[in-house]
């Protein structure tokens, strides 16, 4: 698996729970990136939980993907 697509992987399982959800993503380097998403209140437990045995999973793999979720009427995303 690539970075991309662990983070498409992680847009996609964030997506299903938070359709709303706004999506920042930085690449660190082919092995590294951190995906901020922004969601309403409600979902960020769930985003959570969802993501978290991926992202352990890649580290596994060699890929090292920090996932952060924010509730967007507590921190809005940058614009």
């Amino acid at each position: 698996m690539t970075i991309d697509d662990a983070l498409n992987d992680l847009t996609a399982k964030s997506k299903a729970i938070s359709a709303g959800a706004i999506f920042k993503a930085v690449k660190v380097s082919n092995e590294e990136a951190r995906l901020s998403v922004y969601v309403p209140g409600e979902h960020v437990e769930p985003i959570r939980e969802a993501t978290r045995e991926q992202a352990v999973k890649l580290i596994v793999e060699g890929l090292d993907v920090q996932i952060f979720v924010y509730d967007k009427a507590e921190n809005p995303p940058p614009a």
